[in-house]
């Protein structure tokens, strides 16, 4: 650096000049004559380059932008210059047009100021032969941010304006600033090579390819030898080159370091190793807000689709998780929903009666370890990982492990357990992973809860279908007694199926096969009524006829618009003869298979129970010779679909009679296979059948 020049400044009276120049590519030129007039008369020729420059700026973008004529104010005074440009277009001004890595510093009359720029530029001449080329898209508005002391906009009733102030430092006789050598001057075309370097979106890492190309041309502008760009995504990494350029900086060098403007918890810097002329600072500075906007452009889309990826994983576990009702299954199918994407480890814990936590299921990363997982899990003591969880279920909040963290599984405000996870392989958990697995957490107790329900619904289902039904068929002596019961598909839910068998006196039997409209609890107790009157009646020696129509009134004063069907057959043995007297209430005719296989319907139809005032129920006999089958059955055997086809009656028919001479078990067995076999499906309604034969 050359020998350090003084000298004194003088503040001279205030010089005003206005004027309206028309939208004409002549306008800058006669702007920067006034300008040019205006700094000679107030003594600031120290301002010249700066303000020629960015009033080429301003009255480019207006002519270019507005398109309006232009009313432009230069006002200087003893600490400097102020050039005000106004335009009389309609809408957002053209000069307020800023690049996506622009932004004004001031929206009002009066900006926060700023320390003064050092001289840019010695050969203005050229800057103003390129203000067009520099003003393009507004990237321009980058070098009044840099080098104006402050800027911003101005409205007036007919259009609105941009202005900026150029401040020199005061100087006295006892104080001279010593003005930095400016150093070799870069061209007006590299400045605008620097100020057109775009990012682009589609590269693999956006923000380090741009960063790259922008500091190289940073560092032949300024003559660097070498640069680097330092980021730190605050992932427990620590910081990371983004980019670099030529030989980096050494540490026993002065090097110019600027620091990046991204928000927290990023942190990044740039450092060239340049000389400290008086353009390196500004356009490092300009240079850094560049990356830095990149940068945070690119960390809001990577944040975008971390959380889009977020989002399809809950959903993929609320459906794996929505998808089983079974309890164990369940909590086995949460670890390996968590490992390893949200952790090396994960393990379940439920609490069972008494509150004690219990291991239900666990899964590693290295399936190796999980014998380890296991007994790690498993210890005891006041530091132990089991001593933690319980802490965790009685806080219902999230603890740290020694390796990971727990959260509570509270499903319905109840505290069902925990769910431990280990620590990533790489970095700890960040703050949306620990939500996401919280969220998880969340998920699964409820599925655990669903689960528990399910299969309470499904006992308490099981149990009151077995209370109506008979434990086992009686033996008798010469007949032949088997039935086959399989419930609709959703086991939880409580069929209108039923068959009995009541004993009579005189070894004389009653068969009752009936099928209740409608399913669940409502259905079965409409079951059970039927199924209990009907046992009072007949052993009360009434007759047949006279009992249906008791059980019709029964469900007509009942209401709730519930019916049933059934199909009776009192039995008696006369010798090798098995009588059959046959009533039908509504319900399908039974299937009468003779011994050499003849195969038919029998009985006369009548009227389903509950529907109306009065039934007929028809009796007819039908005489059972050894070796003949009587088939009862309910809708749910004909009515067995596949696809738009039905199993029906004539199928039933077909398949009943290759079984003549089949024991009752048998028949029973092989019809339920059929039935079953006519569709993958699984039944959308109860099947239930009873086959009588002459074992005589």
């Amino acid at each position: 650096m050359g020998p350090s020049r003084y000298r004194l400044l003088t503040v001279p009276a205030e010089v005003i000049r206005r004027i309206r120049l028309p939208a004409d590519r002549r306008t800058p030129a006669a702007a920067r004559a006034v300008v040019r007039t205006v700094l000679a008369e107030a003594d600031l020729p120290g301002l010249l380059d700066e303000a020629l420059l960015l009033t080429t700026e301003l009255t480019t973008n207006g002519v270019v932008h507005a398109g309006t004529e232009l009313d432009v104010e230069v006002v200087a005074d003893g600490q400097g210059l102020t050039v005000t440009v106004m335009d009389f277009a309609a809408g957002p001004a053209g000069q307020l047009r800023l690049a996506r890595t622009g932004a004004a510093r001031s929206d009002s009359p009066t900006g926060a100021p700023k320390p003064p720029a050092a001289p840019a530029f010695g050969n203005m001449a050229a800057a103003a032969a390129a203000a067009a080329e520099l003003s393009e898209r507004g990237r321009g508005l980058l070098l009044v941010d840099h080098f104006a002391s402050r800027w911003g906009t101005t409205h007036h009733a007919g259009g609105k304006g941009v202005w900026f102030r150029l401040d020199r430092q005061r100087q006295t006789a006892a104080e001279a600033v010593p003005v930095p050598e400016a150093g070799p001057t870069p061209s007006v075309g590299a400045l605008t090579s620097l100020l057109q370097v775009a990012p682009e979106p589609q590269g693999e890492e956006p923000a380090a390819d741009f960063a790259g190309r922008l500091l190289g041309r940073l560092a032949e502008l300024i003559g660097a030898a070498g640069g680097v760009v330092r980021l730190d995504r605050a992932d427990g990494a620590g910081p990371r080159i983004l980019a670099r350029y030529g030989r980096p900086p050494s540490p026993s060098t002065e090097s110019l370091r600027v620091p990046l403007a991204v928000n927290r918890p990023y942190l990044g810097e740039l450092e060239l190793d340049s000389p400290p002329t008086a353009y390196a600072r500004p356009l490092a500075g300009m240079v850094a807000d560049r990356i830095a906007l990149t940068i945070e452009t690119d960390r809001l889309r990577r944040a975008d689709l971390r959380r889009q990826g977020w989002l399809t994983f809950l959903a993929e576990c609320s459906e794996l998780l929505a998808q089983s009702l079974d309890v164990e299954l369940t909590m086995a199918l949460i670890p390996q929903l968590v490992v390893p994407r949200l952790g090396q480890w994960c393990a379940v814990h439920i609490a069972d009666a008494w509150g004690e936590l219990n291991l239900t299921a666990a899964a590693h990363a290295d399936e190796s370890a999980l014998p380890q997982l296991y007994a790690t899990l498993r210890e005891s003591g006041p530091d132990s990982i089991a001593a933690r969880l319980r802490q965790t279920a009685r806080a219902g909040a999230q603890i740290p492990l020694p390796d990971g963290f727990a959260v509570p599984l509270v499903a319905r405000g109840q505290r069902l357990g925990t769910l431990s996870v280990g620590r990533q392989a790489g970095p700890r958990h960040d703050v949306e992973e620990i939500a996401v697995l919280e969220d998880v957490a969340r998920r699964a107790a409820l599925a655990i809860d669903n689960a528990r329900i399910h299969a309470e619904r499904r006992r308490v289902a099981h149990t009151l279908q077995q209370s109506l039904l008979p434990p086992v068929l009686p033996v008798v002596k010469g007949i032949g007694l088997a039935a086959e019961y399989v419930p609709t598909g959703d086991d939880a839910e409580v069929g209108g199926d039923f068959y009995d068998v009541i004993p009579l006196p005189d070894n004389r039997w009653l068969v009752v096969v009936g099928d209740v409209s409608g399913k669940g609890v409502q259905a079965a107790t409409v079951t059970g009524l039927v199924r209990d009157v009907i046992r009072v009646l007949v052993r009360d020696g009434r007759p047949l006829p006279d009992a249906l129509a008791r059980v019709n009134d029964t469900l007509v004063e009942r209401g709730g618009g519930r019916f049933c069907t059934l199909a009776v057959a009192e039995l008696g043995l006369a010798g090798d003869a098995l009588d059959v007297n046959l009533h039908l209430a509504g319900h399908q005719q039974p299937v009468l298979v003779r011994a050499d296989g003849r195969a038919g319907y029998v009985g006369a139809g009548g009227t389903a129970l509950g529907l109306l005032d009065t039934v007929k129920t028809p009796s007819t006999a039908v005489p059972l010779r050894p070796g003949d089958s009587l088939i009862f059955y309910t809708d749910g055997v004909t009515e067995r679909r596949r696809g738009r086809e039905l199993f029906g009656l004539d199928r039933l028919r077909a398949a009943a009679a290759p079984l003549a001479g089949y024991s009752a078990d048998v028949v029973a067995a092989r019809l339920r296979a059929t039935t079953l076999g006519f569709s993958t499906e699984p039944p959308r309604d109860d099947i239930a059948i009873l086959v009588i034969r002459n074992d005589t």
